[in-house]
């Protein structure tokens, strides 16, 4: 009787372990205000790794050693936690990457979207993430005829096999991002608190190789949820 007795419970542990869809969430406090993103449960292997980051303390006191006006804030280099002033950052040696886990057009490059980084396709074909450094979009609202070219974009840059659909662009046009990395690059979550804090970042001055002249910091990341 033991025996059936565990052996149903361990059923109804995995059946409520298999069917969990609590959506997990990062608080990123940094110099600048709070930024809080939601980790999305369709790419799994970058949910749990940065989940495990996060709780292993590795982005504690880290730069946002890369920000880019109208597109994006980039962090998670580990030699920017000691960065001297004006050293060149984000080629820092990482023990291993994350396979890509894409999921567009569902998940895209929308104002607000978390995406991981990586390196080019020439090095990196198979789209691999970084193991830490990741990007969260801010980008700029678009038109038909600017979604237009950015579809031309997207066509000569892979083959014509990704497509700005309806739904898409109108998220474009309404709120805003980046549509030429979509189907490029894993989106692994959003931000749902915090886009005005992304935004000042955006705007911080930088230098020639896109890092801020002041130093924009992570005090702390935590799991919240």
């Amino acid at each position: 009787m033991f025996t059936f007795i565990f052996a149903m419970a361990m059923m109804t542990a995995c059946n409520a372990q298999t069917t969990d869809t609590a959506r997990h969430e990062i608080l990123l406090e940094t110099s600048k205000g709070n930024i809080r993103i939601a980790l999305y449960n369709e790419t799994p292997q970058h949910r749990d790794n940065i989940l495990k980051l996060v709780r292993q303390g590795y982005y504690d006191g880290l730069l946002f050693h890369r920000v880019i006006y109208n597109f994006m804030i980039q962090t998670g280099d580990s030699a920017s936690r000691n960065a001297k002033a004006g050293q060149l950052l984000g080629d820092s040696p990482e023990s291993y990457k994350i396979p890509a886990e894409i999921r567009y057009p569902a998940l895209f490059h929308k104002r607000g979207a978390v995406g991981a980084a990586r390196e080019s396709d020439t090095d990196n074909p198979e789209r691999a993430s970084s193991s830490s450094q990741f990007y969260i979009i801010y980008g700029r609202r678009f038109n038909d005829t600017m979604l237009d070219e950015q579809q031309r974009r997207l066509d000569k840059q892979t083959g014509g096999t990704v497509k700005l659909t309806p739904e898409v662009r109108e998220v474009y046009k309404a709120t805003g991002g980046a549509p030429h990395l979509d189907g490029q690059y894993t989106v692994f979550g959003e931000v749902m608190e915090g886009l005005d804090v992304v935004k000042e970042i955006e705007w911080v001055d930088t230098d020639d190789n896109a890092r801020p002249k002041e130093d924009i910091r992570i005090i702390r990341a935590t799991v919240v949820k």
